[in-house]
């Protein structure tokens, strides 16, 4: 916990003062808190002075706010995306636990043993990139629990703190926290009666179910289901939701969502599931990539894409974690003049001698370390081929380890969307790459995988597209030391990242274009160069448009007001948190870009379905026209703040024309960020209830687009 608050005794004097407690009490706490170097809280719980319900409830009152019990957050079943937002790091070093998230208003709700640490609250939601993080109070040892439970996947802490105790008394006025659980996913209406996927064995790839949501935040309680007798959904599906009294109540959402409560994690915990043997193998293989312009960060990248379709296949958490080492490790020992991966050991002969001479290394490499049996499997058969032509062994089909099919796929699209010199001599756009993917399905790569993938892949990318989300930043920095991890960094959160050591180099990367943010040094080759660098870009437009931080070990004051003279967007004096520094240069790129009117976006219905696009614009409180255009005639659907304020499609308006659109399978469209909402609306009901009257209007076949 924050040393600055050290056991917290204002709480026992506070507890004293209004006779709570008595002064023979008050020392006993003192005492036990300052020999264990607890909390006062946990010293007061441990002795029985006050039982942890009235002790939080006291708290809470004190700071208006709600409390969470021990027993309720040991049985919560917290959703990654929640956890996302708060790094292991982050959550320790200030003793905050994300439990809720409303994306809709960009509200975190954190439990923390100190609601007034409004320093380290700050620190929270730059890093989670939220509007507003509320504090709800717990007591310390659950919160440290939480976080050696949920990070570390070790149970151990909260069985120690489950034991009988009293609960609150007296009446307490329980305040709705005012959200619901956050969905990683909500379910779309055209999929909303879809079941989730079964739980994948350790080789066999399941049927998959491509809307399955992710699981969502339980108090351990089973949540009333969504799912009416019919098998349609609800609108007002039941949702089961953590209150301030540490009960479950249950809230009226208007968002269906099919969310089953994943069972609680296991005692058997591997090492390879923890974050810091995940974080020190990032930064170690990302190190031995530094020097190699053309990989660098890839096996990160393949890490990273290995997670995301290892847990959209359902996997256990000890197989994603084995898989994930093996993308970590998967080119060890192969820093030769070919990069290897599935596709170019199949295509060319002279990848292929090198392939069979390399496959073996990894697992060599890494003998005593004693790896899973998954993981070396995965290592040592990522060549093979689905139709049973790869090496070493000519494995096929499902013979082929599924962490070894998983990678393949992974490996080959890192390489072919990062990687200038792949066999296509240029890097793909998500799509393109897959593209490739699916031309090589049944024959390289699985061709359930290679679906999964794409759906995956091309769906994400749509979507960040649409909310802007997606950036390039080109770092310049003499020294790979200093940039290394804060590269590492901004790729995690999202961000494409290129690397610049010379003025020379930043000009020719800025002069191509796409760059939507610059960091740089002031001194490079010369001192103050940076400087230099800023004020050319200056007289160029693309240099006038980009975002620019300054990001130095020089901290004076001539060197800000420099810098600042020639507009730059922020200083930042080095060292710096890499995480925090990483959600401030996305807030400046947001906020130059809702300045400048945004970007336009343009693709087609086949990458992206109107409904889709929809819920992506409405939970993003977006304000702009979606424009449709196919054969048959042309479309607009109005957005301001999320919601549809007109639709138009050939001669209709309204909501008729919004039905009309919703049966649209082919087509393109194109995204207006510069739109300004008319004064009056046609369309005065949510988009919600548009989407599910249309999804019942296709259900009954009433709808067509013409």
């Amino acid at each position: 916990m924050p040393p600055v608050h050290g056991t917290n005794q204002r709480v026992a004097d506070r507890l004293l003062s209004e006779g709570r407690i008595g002064a023979d009490e008050h020392r006993r706490a003192v005492d036990h808190a300052g020999r264990n170097r607890a909390r006062i809280e946990d010293a007061l719980i441990e002795l029985n002075l006050v039982p942890e319900g009235d002790l939080l409830k006291f708290i809470a009152t004190l700071h208006n706010t709600r409390f969470v019990s021990t027993e309720k957050l040991a049985k919560a079943a917290i959703d990654a995306r929640v956890l996302s937002r708060v790094s292991p790091k982050t959550a320790s070093m200030h003793g905050v636990f994300p439990v809720l998230l409303d994306e809709a208003k960009s509200v975190l709700s954190v439990v923390t043993a100190d609601p007034d640490n409004d320093a380290a609250l700050h620190e929270v939601k730059l890093g989670a990139g939220v509007r507003e993080v509320r504090p709800l109070v717990a007591r310390p040892a659950a919160v440290r629990a939480a976080i050696a439970r949920y990070y570390d996947k070790n149970p151990a802490p909260f069985e120690a703190l489950l034991r009988p105790a009293g609960g609150a008394t007296g009446d307490f006025i329980d305040v709705d926290l005012g959200m619901g659980p956050s969905p990683a996913r909500a379910a779309s209406p055209a999929n909303r009666a879809a079941p989730p996927p079964p739980r994948a064995q350790a080789q066999t790839l399941p049927g998959i179910d491509q809307t399955a949501p992710s699981p969502h935040l339980s108090t351990g309680q089973t949540a009333p289901s969504p799912v009416g007798g019919n098998g349609s959904a609800s609108p007002m599906a039941g949702q089961t939701q953590l209150s301030a009294a540490g009960t479950t109540q249950v809230q009226r959402s208007p968002v269906p969502v099919v969310a089953p409560t994943p069972p609680p994690p296991s005692a058997n915990i591997s090492i390879l599931e923890t974050h810091e043997y995940i974080e020190s193998l990032n930064v170690l293989v990302s190190l031995l990539e530094a020097n190699r312009q053309d990989l660098r960060g890839h096996s990160a990248a393949v890490a990273r894409l290995t997670r995301r379709t290892c847990e959209r296949i359902g996997l256990s958490a000890s197989h994603v974690a084995a898989f994930v080492v093996a993308a970590y490790l998967h080119d060890l020992g192969k820093m030769g003049a070919y990069h290897l991966t599935a596709l170019n050991v199949a295509e060319y002969e002279g990848h292929r001698v090198a392939g069979l001479k390399a496959v073996a290394l990894p697992a060599q490499l890494m003998g005593s370390v004693g790896l899973p049996a998954e993981t070396v499997a995965a290592l040592s058969a990522m060549y093979e081929r689905y139709d049973g032509r790869g090496l070493p062994h000519g494995l096929a089909g499902k013979e082929i380890p599924l962490g070894a099919r998983v990678l393949a796929v992974t490996d080959t699209y890192a390489d072919l969307t990062q990687n200038p010199r792949n066999p296509f001599r240029k890097i793909l756009r998500p799509t393109e790459a897959c593209e490739v993917l699916a031309g090589y399905r049944g024959t390289i790569f699985d061709p359930n995988i290679v679906d999964l993938f794409r759906n995956e892949v091309t769906g994400d990318d749509m979507r960040a597209k649409l909310l802007s989300e997606r950036h390039t930043v080109l770092i310049v920095d003499p020294d790979p030391e200093e940039t290394t991890v804060l590269e590492l960094r901004l790729i995690e959160q999202g961000f494409e990242v290129r690397v610049a050591r010379t003025v020379a180099q930043a000009w020719r990367e800025l002069e191509g274009g796409e760059i939507t943010a610059v960091v740089s040094e002031i001194d490079l080759e010369e001192p103050e160069m940076g400087l230099a660098l800023r004020a050319d870009a200056l007289k160029e437009p693309w240099g006038r448009d980009a975002t620019w931080v300054v990001l130095t070990r020089k901290g004076d004051r001539h060197s800000a007001q420099r810098a600042f003279d020639l507009n730059v967007d922020d200083f930042v004096s080095k060292p710096t948190s890499a995480d925090i520094f990483a959600a401030k240069l996305r807030q400046l790129i947001e906020r130059r870009a809702a300045r400048s009117g945004g970007r336009g976006v343009s693709g087609s219905l086949a990458e992206m379905s109107i409904p889709d696009m929809v819920q992506v614009l409405w939970h993003g409180r977006k304000t702009c026209a979606l424009r449709i255009s196919t054969r048959m005639a042309t479309g607009e659907i109005y957005f301001a703040d999320g919601q549809i304020v007109d639709a138009r499609w050939d001669q209709t308006h309204g909501e008729d024309a919004f039905y009309r659109m919703l049966a649209l399978h082919e087509g393109e469209f194109r995204l207006d960020p510069g739109f300004e909402p008319p004064t009056g609306r046609t369309i005065t009901v949510s988009p919600e209830a548009l989407l599910l009257e249309g999804m019942r209007r296709l259900d009954e076949g009433m709808l067509a687009p013409h």
